[in-house]
């Protein structure tokens, strides 16, 4: 039986999607994007800017479901481009430690919603 996560703390999905849906003790985070949560509004910035609110964004998902960035097990990263790759793998890897860090790919695409730089999907485990 699934169990849709949603929290105030992270931003209104802008389509017909949740935040997050947990089955058992697996939780499927929604990519995320750099939206401000309290306004709806894209956070201004460069790579870094927006990597950092996505993944605040992904912290507060996590959170709603009594999870950390301990429990991510799968990371899912598409950037628009990939010259941007080691500005967004620098904030990223903040939020990680290298030893248990999960698996991921990342992957140049040709747009994200809103024209944003980058977006970020998480698999964590209980």
């Amino acid at each position: 039986m699934k169990k849709i996560v949603n929290t105030s703390k992270a931003p209104d999905p802008i389509g017909p999607y949740n935040q997050a849906v947990l089955i058992k003790d697996t939780l499927y985070i929604s990519g995320q994007i750099a939206l401000d949560p309290s306004t709806g509004e894209l956070v201004k910035g460069d790579v870094k800017t927006e990597t950092k609110q996505a993944l605040e964004n992904l912290k507060a998902i996590l959170e709603a479901a009594d999870m950390t960035f301990e429990n991510v097990v799968k990371s899912s990263i598409f950037i628009k481009d990939m010259n941007q790759f080691s500005q967004i793998n620098e904030v990223y890897g903040s939020y990680f430690d290298s030893e248990t860090a999960p698996a991921r790919e990342t992957v140049e695409v040709a747009n994200l919603p809103k024209f944003v730089n980058v977006e970020i999907s998480m698999i964590a485990v209980k």
